[in-house]
This record gives C-alpha cells, sequence and structure tokens, in this order.
C-alpha cells in the first residue's frame, strides 16, 4: 500500500492503556524516542497490538507542530528534539525537515513561522505532534 503520509518512522510497542473507546499506545521508536498514539479500541484490536509489537508510527506533515525549545505546561504529549535538515519555502508556505533519533519528520508550517522561528538548516528544534494525530501500521 502506498501513502501520501510522508511521516513513518518504526518503533515498538511498549505499553497499551485501554480504555473504554480508545486507547493510548507508547512507543519507542528505533532512535530510542518515545511516542504516544491514541487509536481506538478496535483499531488495537485490527491491528493484533500488544508490548513488543512492531508498529510504523505515521502522521501527516500538517498536524506536526515546531518549537525552538520544549514547552512546558502543553496537553501536546510528543515532543520529539531534531535538527532542521532542509526547507522548501514557497509565497505562504514552507515544508521544514527535520531529522530525529530514528528517522526523518517533515512539518508543512506557514512562511512566517519559519521567519519568526528563525529556522534555517542546522536549527535545532522541538516537533510538536498531538497523540490523536498520529496513526499506527503493523509491521
Amino acid at each position: 500500500m502506498n501513502l501520501s503520509m510522508r511521516n513513518q518512522i518504526p518503533g515498538t510497542v511498549t505499553d497499551i492503556a485501554h480504555g473504554e473507546v480508545m486507547a493510548t499506545v507508547r512507543v519507542r521508536l528505533d532512535g530510542g524516542q518515545r511516542l504516544t498514539a491514541a487509536i481506538t479500541l478496535e483499531s488495537v484490536k485490527d491491528l493484533g497490538l500488544a508490548e513488543g509489537s512492531a508498529v510504523r508510527a505515521m502522521m501527516k506533515s500538517t498536524e506536526v507542530a515546531l518549537a525552538t525549545g520544549r514547552v512546558e505546561g502543553l496537553s501536546i504529549r510528543n515532543q520529539l528534539p531534531g535538527t532542521v535538515t532542509g526547507l522548501a519555502v514557497g509565497g505562504a508556505m514552507a515544508t521544514v525537515r527535520v531529522a530525529v533519533d530514528g528517522g526523518e519528520l517533515t512539518a508543512a508550517i506557514t512562511k512566517e513561522a519559519v521567519t519568526d522561528l528563525g529556522l534555517t538548516e542546522g536549527s535545532p528544534v522541538v516537533v510538536l505532534i498531538k497523540s490523536t494525530e498520529v496513526s499506527l501500521a503493523s509491521e
């Protein structure tokens, strides 16, 4: 299956917290960083997820935000440190490639945000992703 979602990072399930309808699935990325995905219980069952399951964490580039440092007092669970490896800036929007331990992620942000954050290749950043925006695929 081919997907238009370019952000795909492999990892291993370390924990699943079951709720009534949803579950939070904690994943250790191959680079060692931790990621949380909030998915339906039905998806946990359909994917056959359990501790130790190999998965691919996926998220749309439009759901990836960037900060110049860790952000405290925020409900976003996923904060991955990384380094800007590429910028493509257009008239209104930009794509920013970020190397994180275990892979590379792309963020689609405004041109104005690139300027406000002072982003250039080599800039240290923190990738922010809401757990509800992380999808999982079984390997």
